[in-house]
């Protein structure tokens, strides 16, 4: 049987798995690199360090691709249990190390137990999804589970002050949406972004009065004009001119508001705009009591929910967010400069990147990354090695290969026939693409540094092994198709 298993396993996958821990213990050997402390065995060095893991990932592979699949999938919540009591303990007994307590210290070792929150939640949302008579949705019990959880090791590594790791999870969108999540649920999630970065954006902003009062006018009025245009639709008809004379007469409300504030008395334009919105709640409610329309409460509910949320949002960014997080989100929407503080580390990796050319500087010649002008060069920001001693056409071979890689992996979850597999392949996919999008677009200053790894690239064993079992867990899914084993 295992025989078996090996040679089912999906051979493009495994080639460009090998390939990508090779290339990335190359560029972890070229950002550590330093010609007067290079001992053959300098197990204190990070590329001797890294050649152990991949050791470790290998036989970890090894042993998972031999596992009885049902026995694991059956283990998948004692998993998960397992994993998420150990970020408890890390919250307690994790050192400070860079103003974050997710690393356990033990001996010569440091491990990240956030790294394997992917996998595990991956596999409980698997089996889960997959339980007999299961339905997604609208089975309003079944999806308070699944973000149950997902928030769960979410809300503890916030604890650990790594937020990078916790936005990852927002890559199991791609499965909910594969089975089944709405798409207003999506651009739920779409407007609440618009509302962090229009409240952030104006967050000094004195045009309208105090501080703010534009991006909640802003806000405010978006919401309540996008409920009429929910209303409007939940009646069953075709009601597009009838929204569109809504919006016109909402819109005239406003200006004859400007009119008064003009010419007559001064008022105050966000509680206009949040006298508005509770008129319309209240007509809701009215005739929610008529009709007795369910539909109508998830009008009210968005709209008070939101308003809600847009005042949440300063809370939140003034008071529960830490000085340099704010001022990570401000530089990148492009409200301050700091060049030697927050935009150092992207400025530095664009110039080495820049001074690549087109080819490269050439093996363990990049200047900028020889003389350490990029901070976590071998970490998080190793794609700027890539850039500057492999060039344009290097770092294009490289996101070519990802590419590739990702397809691969989405070509693979769609040909599962069970669905456990399908649901956990989705997950993985959707976790390597949020990795390797929003790493390669910090370090290339489209994206906000919220340091993560690349995967198989950037130095740290707890990465690689986490991912490696990651990939191997779904690999020896994708194997099963072929196994009468599998029961």
């Amino acid at each position: 049987m295992a025989n078996s298993i090996f040679r089912h396993i999906d051979k493009q996958t495994l080639i460009m798995y090998l390939l990508f821990v090779v290339m990335g213990w190359v560029c972890i050997y070229e950002a550590s690199y330093d010609s007067s402390q290079m001992p053959t065995l300098n197990f204190a060095h990070r590329s001797v360090m890294q050649l152990i893991w991949i050791g470790t990932c290998f036989i970890a592979a090894a042993v998972i691709l031999s596992l009885n699949i049902n026995a694991l999938l059956s283990l998948a919540n004692v998993i998960y249990g397992a994993v998420v009591l150990l970020l408890i303990i890390t919250v307690f007994l994790a050192p400070n190390i860079k103003g974050s307590h997710s690393w356990l210290v033990l001996g010569p070792v440091s491990v990240q137990p956030a790294e394997f929150a992917k996998f595990a939640t991956a596999l409980a949302l698997a089996k889960l999804i997959s339980s007999p008579n299961y339905k997604f949705f609208p089975a309003s019990k079944k999806v308070l589970l699944i973000v149950l959880l997902i928030c769960l090791p979410v809300s503890i590594i916030l604890m650990q002050n790594e937020t990078g790791t916790a936005l990852v999870f927002l890559a199991f969108a791609l499965m909910l949406y594969r089975e089944g999540l709405p798409q207003y649920v999506l651009l739920t999630g779409l407007l609440l972004l618009v509302v962090f970065i229009t409240i952030i954006l104006s967050a000094h902003s004195t045009t309208l009065g105090s501080e703010g009062d534009m991006g909640r006018f802003i806000d405010i009025n978006l919401i309540n004009i996008i409920a009429i245009i929910i209303y409007n639709n939940n009646r069953g008809r075709d009601n597009s001119f009838k929204t569109i004379y809504l919006i016109i007469a909402y819109m005239l409300v406003f200006l004859s508001t400007i009119l008064i504030n003009k010419y007559f008395i001064k008022v105050n334009f966000v509680n206009i705009s949040l006298l508005l919105s509770g008129g319309f709640v209240s007509f809701l409610i009215f005739y929610l009591t008529k009709t007795f329309k369910l539909k109508y409460l998830w009008v009210i509910l968005f709209v008070i929910g939101f308003i809600g949320y847009a005042y949440l949002v300063e809370f939140v960014y003034d008071d529960v967010m830490k000085e340099h997080q704010r001022t990570r989100i401000e530089v990148f929407l492009g409200m301050k400069d700091d060049p030697k503080g927050a935009e150092w580390n992207v400025n530095q990796s664009k110039i080495a990147i820049g001074s690549g050319g087109l080819f490269g500087k050439g093996f363990l010649k990049g200047t900028q990354t020889k003389l350490k002008f990029v901070p976590e060069q071998d970490t998080d920001f190793i794609f700027c090695t890539i850039g500057e001693e492999l060039g344009f056409a290097g770092s294009s071979v490289v996101i070519a290969m990802f590419i590739v890689f990702l397809f691969r992996l989405i070509k693979l979850a769609e040909r599962q026939l069970d669905t456990a597999a399908k649901v956990y392949g989705y997950c993985v996919a959707g976790i390597f693409m949020f990795h390797i999008l929003i790493n390669i677009g910090m370090v290339l200053g489209v994206m906000p540094v919220i340091g993560i790894p690349l995967p198989f690239y950037s130095y740290g064993g707890s990465s690689l092994l986490a991912f490696t079992i990651l990939l191997f867990i779904f690999l020896r899914f994708d194997a099963q198709r072929f196994s009468s084993y599998y029961n």
